[in-house]
């Protein structure tokens, strides 16, 4: 099982997480999969939980229907 942290963003209504490209190489998820996720909020006062968790990129962006 891999454990990652994700930032979330608001596409349209909903808020999204994606997953790692390096979480679904090592779960073996490819796109159109059914995934079960265990949703927590991360504690801010983890000493250096975040470190290396940058802002997203152009490719993190999921391309939205209008």
């Amino acid at each position: 099982m891999a454990k990652v942290l994700v930032k979330t963003r608001k596409v349209g209504g909903s808020i999204v997480v994606s997953i790692p490209k390096e979480a679904t190489e090592q779960e073996g998820i490819r796109e159109g999969e059914l995934v079960e996720l265990e949703v927590r909020k991360a504690r801010k006062d983890w000493f250096g939980a975040t470190k290396g968790v940058g802002p997203f990129t152009k490719e993190d962006e999921l391309d939205t229907h209008d």
